[in-house]
């Protein structure tokens, strides 16, 4: 009896080594629902390698495209909780999506989810055709008035940022547009620069550019602070529209059941991570503000995301393109 309680030791040693070596004991894979080079993409690299460079293992992203994002979600909900899969998701995934359609999706973001921090949010800027009538914001407002309903905007589609963007000032500024969704960002900001469409919310890190080499007119941005990338371009708040503010966000996730050891460990590294200059300079150039913050800031981000969002949506009559 003993030699066969010492096989099975031996036998098995090297399995309770690995349960009990400290996290992480192996390459992590991180699910990025959206295809390379996109945004949220763009953002996890830099971040993973940096933390896979303080951490000593890999942290290999995969990117699982397809539905709008849903079929990573779907992916991450259905791995196992040992903090070796992860979500690098946005808050289309999070808030927008459950926001506009808060039923038949096929994950919860405060059930199936444990989350690990805010990553960075994304700076927007209210931008305009060069030839349109308006070289500030209060002259774009009160155009506007003058003309109820006869001003475009583009977005990337209904319920894309660029549309929920506009929507909210919209209601802020009290002023009646009439949104154009294309099927893509690409095409809705060249209609902006060829003068097809007056008017769109962009992501500053998209139009700085064009802005600057006077394709766009940049008349205000929607932060609570200028965009390093445009530090004349005063904030929509700064132009009149007082307390407004509208960024997108990015955090990390895990599956839910995910040891609070290991969540708490990853939310250490994430922020270890962002306070390194060099991916904050990096990430700041791309129009980009490093956050960070604990856990539940994510879900109270989360939670007023899909209420603010899905108030807009039932004023606006949004209706989800997937």
């Amino acid at each position: 009896m003993w030699r066969n309680t010492a096989a099975w030791a031996f036998l098995f040693a090297p399995l309770l080594a690995a349960a009990q070596a400290p996290y992480p004991a192996r390459p992590i894979l991180m699910v990025v629902p959206f295809s390379a080079g996109s945004g949220v993409d763009t953002l996890m690299r830099p971040l993973t390698q940096k933390m896979a460079e303080n951490m000593g293992q890999a942290i290999v992203i995969e990117n699982q495209t397809g539905a709008a994002g849903l079929i990573g979600a779907e992916r991450l909900k259905k791995a196992p909780p040992d903090g070796y899969t992860l979500g690098g998701f946005n808050d289309g995934l999070m808030a927008v999506i459950p926001g506009l359609k808060p039923t038949g999706l096929p994950y919860d973001p405060l059930k199936d989810y444990a989350p690990v921090s805010l990553v960075a949010s994304i700076s927007w800027v209210l931008v305009v055709n060069p030839e349109v009538a308006a070289k500030n914001l209060a002259e774009f407002i009160a155009l506007a008035r003058a003309r109820p309903g006869q001003l475009n905007f583009s977005s990337g589609g209904s319920g894309s940022p660029q549309h929920v963007g506009m929507e909210l000032f919209k209601a802020a500024a009290n002023v009646d547009l009439t949104h154009i969704p294309y099927r893509g960002t690409t095409q809705a900001t060249l209609d902006v620069i060829g003068g097809q469409i007056p008017a769109m919310f962009s992501a500053v890190a998209v139009v700085s550019q064009q802005i600057k080499a006077g394709k766009l007119r940049a008349l205000a941005v929607a932060s609570a602070k200028r965009s390093p990338l445009l530090p004349d371009v005063p904030t929509i708040d700064e132009a009149g529209v007082k307390g407004f503010t509208y960024s997108t966000w990015s955090p990390i996730i895990a599956p839910a059941g995910t040891p609070k050891a290991v969540i708490e460990r990853l939310n250490a590294e994430v922020t270890r991570a962002l306070n390194d200059p060099g991916l904050r300079e990096r990430l700041i150039a791309q129009g980009l503000e490093p956050m960070g913050g604990s856990p539940e800031l994510v879900t109270q981000w989360t939670r007023e995301g899909i209420a603010n969002i899905g108030a807009v949506g039932k004023r606006a009559h949004i209706v989800m393109e997937f």
